[in-house]
């Protein structure tokens, strides 16, 4: 690819972000450039000091219809569409007394910004872009000639290619500068669309466009012959993608992906009922408690499966203090994720170089709305959010006897932290804590004995005289198949099960837990996670 570069006589400015703005179109004019704006953009150079030329003054049309035209206007987009070695196009610019823009810098009303806070629907429309989107796409189309700039953080890359190349621009930057902008409208459109489809409750858009800002490449993927970067979307829910990294290393794909499943999972627990604590390895809670400090629920969530636990994530639902982050440190572990973290466990936690710690500032709402997007090949599967929560569930006593009410608190508890488990899913709890988890396994039998088996040896290494389930309840994503899943947790000393129900066998399973005197409530609710 040959230079061509393209000298920039005039720049077209109209931005949102004003950051770094009066900067930028200073050192523009240091280069010669001759500066237009629009509307609040001009007021802003022009209070600087800086000479600017209104749009109206290009177009000869004022701004109308409170700002919505001011742009559209062939003196614009010929300007910026125009190939300026061709002859026709040359003397189109010429009878029509349309001026070149080299430079265009927009950046967008703050739509996804909007959304974000809450505004009303009319509000919200007024803070949808046109004329900016307009012509960006027309710059970056014409790249060959124009080079266009989207967002504050190329000002400097503009002007160090400026000084370099005597006040010109050159083609593989033009390039570059155009693929980010089209990402830019592309990911403009589809906050805008998205936000429609929710405002018609519309499940199933005819087109639905998925889009995202960069916050950092990552060495690699799930594994190190895969690329892989990290990508936000205008969904500002608190966790990973919002959180501000403390200290530590940088995050790696796998990290990012348990760190969300563990701040999940830790916020299905109001932090103004109990202090929570949940270690995630592998995408899978191997741990969850809660107590009356952070502390105590982290002691309880490790007693679960500290093998599991060595080089996990913890997440937590209050302020980190200093005595759990002591006892957090004591043993490897990859991140910590918590809503607030005072100084001191910061300065504790920073004696820890590799450890990351993440502060989310707020948890995320386990009852929100949302969307969920998985790819497959060829596409991409769309889902609402999995957003019920067990206490809005009407639990249905369908045994002989009825739970008694610390089984009713546990059996919550249980189901909260399987809804967070891969399917199919089988989760012992008992005092508020996990005491065996069987996950992601093909036949619900194979995860109760799993979950059984992982309880019986995180016993025999704590010196415990009986496993942690003899006494538990058992939660289950799904129903049971058959009565077999339910005879295994009996086995393993459960007295009460919560699970779904629905299946056709039911009643055989009911009987089961009759002859056994298990209490067993259904919810009516299916916690399926893949």
């Amino acid at each position: 690819m040959t230079e061509r570069l393209r000298r920039v006589s005039r720049a077209l400015i109209s931005v949102s972000d004003k950051s770094g703005l009066v900067e930028f179109a200073r050192a523009l004019a240091a280069e010669g450039v001759e500066l237009v704006s629009t509307g609040g953009t001009r007021k802003a150079l022009a209070d600087a000091g800086l000479s600017v030329l209104e749009v109206s003054e290009v177009t000869g049309f004022p701004e109308m219809m409170d700002g919505r035209v001011k742009t559209l206007h062939p003196k614009i987009h010929g300007g910026l569409l125009a190939i300026r070695d061709n002859a026709d196009h040359a003397a189109a610019m010429r009878s029509h007394g349309i001026e070149p823009i080299d430079l265009l810098v927009v950046s967008l009303y703050p739509f996804e910004a909007t959304v974000a806070k809450g505004a009303d629907f009319e509000t919200c429309i007024e803070n949808i872009d046109i004329g900016g989107p307009a012509m960006i796409r027309a710059a970056a189309k014409n790249h060959a000639e124009v080079a266009v700039v989207v967002d504050p953080s190329d000002y400097a890359v503009v002007l160090a290619e400026l000084r370099q190349h005597g006040g010109a621009t050159t083609l593989a930057l033009r390039r570059k500068l155009a693929a980010k902008a089209y990402a830019r409208t592309g990911v403009y459109d589809a906050a805008i669309s998205n936000w429609f489809a929710g405002q018609l409750s519309d499940p199933a858009p005819a087109l639905r466009a998925i889009g995202g800002h960069l916050i950092e490449p990552l060495r690699y993927g799930e594994n190190p012959h895969q690329s892989a970067a990290f990508y936000r979307t205008s969904d500002l829910r608190p966790g990973v993608a919002t959180a501000r990294q403390v200290q530590g290393k940088k995050l790696s794909y796998n990290n990012i992906n348990d760190t969300d499943a563990a701040y999940e999972c830790v916020a299905e627990f109001d932090p103004q009922r109990t202090a929570a604590c949940v270690i995630v390895k592998h995408a899978n809670p191997c741990g969850a408690a809660e107590g009356a400090s952070l502390i105590e629920a982290y002691r309880k969530a490790l007693a679960c499966d500290p093998v599991s636990a060595f080089g996990g994530i913890v997440a937590v639902n209050r302020k980190l203090d200093a005595e759990a982050a002591r006892a957090i440190t004591d043993i490897f572990t990859e991140v910590i994720i918590a809503p607030e973290a005072s100084e001191e466990a910061i300065a504790v936690v920073g004696a820890k170089k590799n450890l990351r710690l993440l502060i989310a500032d707020g948890l995320p709402d386990p009852r929100a709305a949302g969307m969920t997007v998985k790819s497959v090949a060829g596409g991409l599967l769309v889902q609402s959010r999995d957003n019920a929560v067990v206490d809005d569930m009407k639990l249905e006593v369908v045994t002989k006897r009825a739970p008694t009410n610390a089984e009713l608190t546990d059996l919550a508890f249980a189901f909260r932290i399987a809804k967070h488990v891969k399917s199919n899913t089988i989760v012992y709890a008992k005092d508020r804590a996990t005491v065996g988890i069987g996950a992601g396994q093909m036949s619900r039998i194979d995860s109760a004995r799993i979950a059984a088996r992982k309880a019986e040896d995180a016993a025999q290494a704590a010196g415990l005289k009986a496993p942690p389930t003899k006494g538990s309840v058992v939660a289950s994503d799904a129903f049971f198949p058959f009565a077999d899943g339910l005879l295994a947790a009996v086995e393993a000393g459960a007295t009460a099960v919560i699970q779904p129900g629905g299946s056709v066998r039911d009643d055989e399973v009911i009987k089961a837990a009759d002859d056994h005197g298990i209490a067993m409530v259904f919810t009516g609710t299916r916690h399926f996670r893949h």
